[in-house]
Protein backbone atom coordinates (compact mmCIF):
# COMPACT_ATOMS: atom_id res chain seq x y z
CA UNK A 1 0.00 0.00 0.00
CA UNK A 2 1.19 4.10 -0.48
CA UNK A 3 0.05 6.24 1.94
CA UNK A 4 -0.09 10.07 1.23
CA UNK A 5 0.32 12.84 4.62
CA UNK A 6 -0.36 15.81 4.00
CA UNK A 7 0.93 19.20 6.70
CA UNK A 8 1.05 22.58 7.27
CA UNK A 9 -2.82 23.48 6.68
CA UNK A 10 -3.72 26.44 9.10
CA UNK A 11 -6.01 29.35 9.03
CA UNK A 12 -4.22 32.62 7.73
CA UNK A 13 -4.84 36.31 7.26
CA UNK A 14 -5.12 37.33 3.71
CA UNK A 15 -1.53 38.29 2.64
CA UNK A 16 0.11 35.90 4.41
CA UNK A 17 1.96 32.65 3.94
CA UNK A 18 1.70 29.16 4.30
CA UNK A 19 4.04 26.16 3.20
CA UNK A 20 1.79 22.57 2.88
CA UNK A 21 4.03 19.22 3.02
CA UNK A 22 3.23 15.55 1.47
CA UNK A 23 5.00 12.57 2.50
CA UNK A 24 4.47 9.48 -0.08
CA UNK A 25 5.53 5.90 1.97
CA UNK A 26 5.02 2.71 1.46
CA UNK A 27 5.41 0.43 -1.06
CA UNK A 28 7.03 2.75 -3.66
CA UNK A 29 9.24 1.69 -6.53
CA UNK A 30 9.32 5.27 -8.09
CA UNK A 31 6.78 8.27 -8.32
CA UNK A 32 6.20 9.94 -11.27
CA UNK A 33 4.47 13.21 -11.30
CA UNK A 34 3.01 14.48 -8.15
CA UNK A 35 0.48 17.24 -7.34
CA UNK A 36 -1.84 19.73 -5.79
CA UNK A 37 -5.25 19.83 -5.71
CA UNK A 38 -8.14 21.74 -3.99
CA UNK A 39 -11.79 21.68 -3.47
CA UNK A 40 -13.90 24.70 -1.54
CA UNK A 41 -17.10 24.36 -0.28
CA UNK A 42 -19.88 23.69 -2.72
CA UNK A 43 -17.14 23.45 -5.95
CA UNK A 44 -14.97 20.87 -7.82
CA UNK A 45 -11.58 19.76 -7.12
CA UNK A 46 -9.03 21.72 -9.15
CA UNK A 47 -5.52 21.53 -10.03
CA UNK A 48 -3.38 23.60 -8.34
CA UNK A 49 0.23 22.87 -9.70
CA UNK A 50 1.94 19.86 -10.21
CA UNK A 51 5.52 18.65 -10.78
CA UNK A 52 7.42 15.65 -12.76
CA UNK A 53 10.22 13.90 -11.71
CA UNK A 54 12.49 15.81 -12.94
CA UNK A 55 11.31 18.92 -11.45
CA UNK A 56 8.90 20.52 -14.47
CA UNK A 57 5.96 22.21 -12.57
CA UNK A 58 2.81 23.51 -14.09
CA UNK A 59 0.63 25.86 -12.41
CA UNK A 60 -3.12 27.16 -12.44
CA UNK A 61 -3.98 30.56 -13.72
CA UNK A 62 -5.15 31.71 -10.56
CA UNK A 63 -1.83 30.86 -8.41
CA UNK A 64 0.72 31.70 -10.89
CA UNK A 65 3.28 34.24 -9.19
CA UNK A 66 2.39 33.62 -6.02
CA UNK A 67 2.69 29.62 -5.72
CA UNK A 68 5.62 27.46 -5.53
CA UNK A 69 5.67 23.52 -5.80
CA UNK A 70 8.85 21.75 -5.57
CA UNK A 71 9.78 18.13 -4.63
CA UNK A 72 12.40 16.07 -2.65
CA UNK A 73 12.69 12.53 -4.54
CA UNK A 74 15.09 11.62 -1.98
CA UNK A 75 12.01 12.00 0.57
CA UNK A 76 9.22 11.07 -1.50
CA UNK A 77 7.56 14.77 -0.46
CA UNK A 78 6.35 17.33 -2.62
CA UNK A 79 5.75 20.79 -1.14
CA UNK A 80 3.45 23.89 -1.99
CA UNK A 81 4.82 27.14 -1.07
CA UNK A 82 1.90 29.80 -0.66
CA UNK A 83 2.36 33.37 -0.78
CA UNK A 84 0.04 36.63 -1.40
CA UNK A 85 -2.33 34.29 0.08
CA UNK A 86 -6.54 35.45 -0.67
CA UNK A 87 -9.44 34.67 0.76
CA UNK A 88 -10.55 32.67 -2.35
CA UNK A 89 -7.55 30.16 -2.29
CA UNK A 90 -9.62 28.88 1.16
CA UNK A 91 -10.28 24.92 0.63
CA UNK A 92 -9.25 21.63 1.17
CA UNK A 93 -5.62 21.05 -0.14
CA UNK A 94 -5.12 17.36 -1.69
CA UNK A 95 -1.89 15.62 -2.50
CA UNK A 96 -1.82 13.77 -5.31
CA UNK A 97 1.25 11.40 -6.76
CA UNK A 98 1.42 8.93 -9.74
CA UNK A 99 3.35 6.33 -8.18
CA UNK A 100 5.00 2.93 -9.46
CA UNK A 101 3.96 0.08 -6.67
CA UNK A 102 5.32 -2.67 -5.73
CA UNK A 103 2.33 -4.48 -4.25
CA UNK A 104 1.24 -3.88 -7.81
CA UNK A 105 3.94 -3.49 -10.16
CA UNK A 106 1.76 -0.41 -12.54
CA UNK A 107 1.52 3.01 -12.18
CA UNK A 108 -1.34 4.46 -9.77
CA UNK A 109 -3.10 7.70 -8.62
CA UNK A 110 -2.68 7.79 -4.79
CA UNK A 111 -4.48 11.01 -3.07
CA UNK A 112 -4.00 12.36 0.78
CA UNK A 113 -6.76 13.21 3.59
CA UNK A 114 -6.26 16.78 2.11
CA UNK A 115 -5.74 19.60 4.75
CA UNK A 116 -7.16 22.74 5.35
CA UNK A 117 -6.32 26.40 4.66
CA UNK A 118 -8.49 29.27 5.10
CA UNK A 119 -7.48 32.40 3.92
CA UNK A 120 -9.29 35.06 6.24
CA UNK A 121 -10.22 38.74 4.69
Amino acid sequence: QVQLVESGGDLVQAGGSLRLSCAASGSIISINVMAWYRQAPGKQRELVASITRDGSTDYADSVKGRFTISRDNAKNTVYLQMHSLKPEDTAVYYCNAYVLSRTTWRYSDYWGQGTQVTVSS
